[in-house]
């Protein structure tokens, strides 16, 4: 039986974080895709109507989403520092008890969610045509909620272990499935958007089982058996105060996004189409930034485990370099192909030229959130978990601050939004970096 661990604490660092990163941007890229699939699919098959109900409904599905991949992240976080100790029973009290506390907290959020998805779309004030169409959708996601809760635990929780492939083989598979379902139920069955939110769960549930099988069988460190019953108060305390605050974070995040969204709504359906598709792509460009974050995340707790000072100092260094490499690569793509990528998502001229101009100004700050996620991993790693908080909610602040300006009052047009997410990411870099500094120098790294 195969151990599919990665000890983190010891080989060459930038190579590590590497091979750490690839998998997890390609697991979320293809992840990325079948979100895509749902826009190019309804766009190309129902209309701009249905493209516009997908594309509102979209930010309070994954504000959903992130706030339990959130909570799955700062479980991670301690199951890392765990398994870098050598802390075998701490790491399986932990795994456990967070197993149990998510699927509580999960079941009681979906049903929440399902209650309550027609009137907070009413206060995006997504018009009255959309409105039944995007409630749907919702709906049909949010009852699936304990899929995407299970699978981030999982994956989170593997990720933690140092293995960041074996998430993405099921991802791949996942996404395949949903690709597939939106084309049997969207185009053969013509069930519209609901197709796609009925496609969308049904895969992730797949998803979700594979990565219970393939624990079974491969990863001994999970294998618990009785002790998957095992609940540690004491570790869920500091297991909610990791989770919570890494939770919020994600949640502001998608919170501003969606307010940000009822901003776009006010500037017609044409904007709300492009906004849609371009935000698709902005997407696919920014993940990575993440991922590179995450895998200095995982490198950092677990040699804070291991009380390896100088490896985190290494690694950190190494990450930003990392991230800011691909930042310069993404802006170039962005800024020099955004009609193409355009024309993958709609037909409209209008629309496509939309795309692209939201497409170009947004590539010009790229470097800014390359800066920004390299921190937080940073932060994240050493477990302080309340100065990436306080940095996403200054972002968000920032951001919506200066899109309400720029639309509401000085009524510029789909541009107005890249400048308002540069607003938020100097924020967050004005209030990161002399923290940064400041713990660098006092811990001599």
């Amino acid at each position: 039986m195969t151990t599919m661990t990665q000890d983190m604490t010891r080989g060459a660092i930038t190579p590590l974080l590497i091979r750490f990163t690839i998998p997890l941007v390609l697991g979320n890229l293809f992840q990325l895709t079948y979100n895509a699939a749902d826009s190019i699919i309804v766009g190309k098959f129902v209309g701009e109507e249905a493209l516009a109900a997908v594309g509102t409904a979209n930010p309070l599905m994954t504000l959903a989403i992130l706030f339990v991949n959130g909570m799955c992240l700062g479980a991670g976080i301690l199951v890392s520092t765990a398994f870098g100790a050598g802390d075998t029973k701490l790491l399986e009290r932990q795994v456990s008890t967070t197993a149990i506390a998510g699927t509580v907290f999960s079941l009681a959020f979906s049903a929440v969610c399902v209650l309550l998805a027609n009137p907070l779309l009413r206060l995006l004030q997504v018009p009255a045509d959309v409105l039944p169409i995007a409630v749907t959708y919702l709906r049909i996601v949010f009852a699936g909620l304990i899929f995407t809760f299970f699978y981030n635990f999982l994956a989170a929780t593997m990720r933690a272990l140092g293995d960041s492939k074996s998430a993405l083989y099921f991802l791949m598979v996942s996404s395949v499935l949903n690709i597939c379902g939106d084309l049997f139920f969207v185009e053969a069955l013509g069930w519209g958007s609901e197709g796609c939110a009925l496609s969308t769960v049904l895969s992730e549930a797949v998803c979700c089982l594979l990565c219970v099988v393939y624990i079974r069988w491969k990863v001994p460190v999970l294998q618990l058996g009785r002790r998957w019953l095992v609940f540690d108060p004491s570790l869920l305390k500091k297991t909610v105060s990791y989770g919570w605050a890494s939770a919020m974070q994600q949640a502001t995040v998608q919170a501003g996004r969606i307010v940000v969204q009822g901003i776009v709504n006010t500037m017609g359906v044409g904007a709300m189409a492009a906004f849609t598709a371009a935000s698709r792509v902005d997407d696919f460009a920014y993940t990575p930034q993440q991922n590179i974050g995450h895998a200095m995340t995982t490198l950092m707790a677990q040699n804070r485990g291991a009380g390896k000072k100088d490896r985190m100092a290494q690694g950190f260094r190494a990450g930003m370099r990392i991230e800011l490499c691909y930042g310069i690569l993404i802006a170039l793509v962005c800024y020099f192909f955004a009609a193409p990528i355009m024309k993958l998502f709609v037909t409209d001229p209008e629309v496509i030229g939309l795309g692209e101009r939201f497409l170009q100004t947004v590539s010009l700050f790229y470097l800014l959130p390359a800066m920004t996620n390299g921190i937080q991993g940073f932060f994240r790693g050493i477990g302080d978990l309340k100065i990436t908080l306080v940095s996403s909610m200054l972002n968000i602040a920032g951001r919506i601050a200066a899109a309400s300006l720029f639309v509401l009052v000085f009524r510029m047009e789909i541009e107005a939004l890249p400048y308002g997410y540069a607003m938020g990411w100097l924020l967050m870099i004005v209030y990161e970096v002399p923290l940064l500094v400041r713990y660098l120098r006092s811990h001599e790294m």
